[in-house]
């Protein structure tokens, strides 16, 4: 059945099921997941589903795709983000958009089983459970779909991390496919990080007290268009969130990323120092050589990782750059300052340029947060 044909002209009650969508360039797959979610949800709630695609403004047409099938099917609708990027952001503002009893949480991409929203959301229509889990790690689930050994590594890494803080037993922690009662989500989205991807850990780590959780075995499919987000910056911010619920949300979500980035130029500073002490430097312009490339490399990262969404392109980059090494000077001579002092009390090389190195981490979040990568 076509999607766009034979729908009822007027709509009595609001849907009791929303499903959100979030994604970035997945022009390809609107039409076929509409007509998937057609095809599993008609026979069962007539009438009483919608399917809301939250889009981070991608530059392959995906919003005007929407905005196509919309015009013909109320039970599609559209939310454009510019300016806004992240899977866990999207789906809050789905959320947010909806009135429905129940959200369902799935990916864009057709890699999620829609024929298992009916068992997992009947799970939490029955009272059963706060949160039902589309899960790949239980039996009769499995994660074939995913792409390469990279991305299975990732994600049993990912696991295993997150089930070392879960309050409640959870296969699969990492999934994004899951349903829960709107009121239970809107009770806790004051408190989520709303940073990264994943929303489902987010919610489960959020929560004052363990949440009910039934997990529905499903099957991980193969991609069937566009390509994968998965990159570093999903490492960099799956870590800070665990950091972010460690420390109970004292420090922001977006500092913690930057101090893990800033760890990585602490590495590259004492990398470089050591290439220059070999070569025959003094400890003061060894130093000062490992503190100016670890500033570069961590503008560069923090570029393309922490401040993504607010990423500076083109004459911005190098701009951004100059002034990034203008205003941190201040920290840079701390920071050799520091190291001298700790160098001469004989706290040796390592721990000596570690120390300076990690003085400037808060001022270099401050002047970046606010001259360098600013909103608009």
């Amino acid at each position: 059945m076509s999607a766009t044909l034979d729908r009822p002209a007027v709509v009595a009650t609001g849907p009791t099921l929303s499903i959100v969508v979030p994604c970035y360039k997945e022009r390809a797959n609107v039409r076929p997941l509409v007509a998937a979610l057609e095809a599993t949800l008609d026979p069962i709630f007539p009438g009483a589903w919608e399917v809301i695609f939250v889009d981070d403004d991608s530059p392959d047409g995906t919003s005007a795709e929407i905005r196509a099938l919309a015009s013909g099917d109320i039970r599609v609708r559209g939310l454009r983000r510019v300016g806004r990027r992240g899977l866990s952001s999207a789906v809050i503002e789905g959320v947010l958009a909806s009135s429905a009893e129940v959200i369902a949480v799935m990916d864009g991409d057709l890699q999620h089983d829609e024929t298992r929203l009916v068992p997992m959301v009947e799970a939490v229509r029955s009272g059963g459970c706060d949160i039902a889990v589309g899960s790949r790690h239980v039996e009769g689930g499995d994660n074939a779909g995913l792409s390469n050994a990279w991305r299975h590594r990732l994600s049993d890494g990912g696991i295993r991390m997150a089930q070392a803080m879960l309050p409640v037993r959870l296969g699969d922690p990492m999934s994004g496919f899951f349903a829960c009662r709107r009121d239970f989500f809107d009770a806790l989205t004051p408190r989520l990080s709303a940073t990264g991807f994943k929303i489902l850990l987010d919610l489960v780590l959020t929560a004052r007290t363990p949440p009910r959780v039934v997990e529905i075995p499903c099957h991980f499919k193969q991609r069937a268009s566009g390509e994968s987000k998965l990159d570093a910056l999903v490492l960099v911010q799956f870590v800070a969130m665990l950091l972010d619920k460690a420390v109970g949300g004292l420090l922001p979500t977006r500092f913690i990323a930057f101090a893990l980035v800033g760890a990585v130029g602490v590495a590259i500073n004492i990398g470089v120092l050591d290439l220059a002490r070999f070569a025959g430097a003094r400890f003061s312009e060894a130093q000062l050589a490992g503190t100016l490339v670890a500033i570069v490399a961590n503008f560069a990262l923090d570029n393309s990782l922490t401040y993504r969404d607010r990423r500076l392109r083109g004459g911005r980059f190098w701009l951004g750059l100059m002034v990034f090494m203008l205003v941190c000077s201040a920290g840079a001579l701390a920071n050799v300052g520091i190291a001298r002092a700790l160098f001469l009390a004989h706290r040796g090389w390592g721990p000596a340029s570690a120390a300076g190195a990690a003085i400037g981490v808060v001022w270099n979040y401050a002047v970046s947060s606010t001259l360098i990568w600013r909103r608009k």
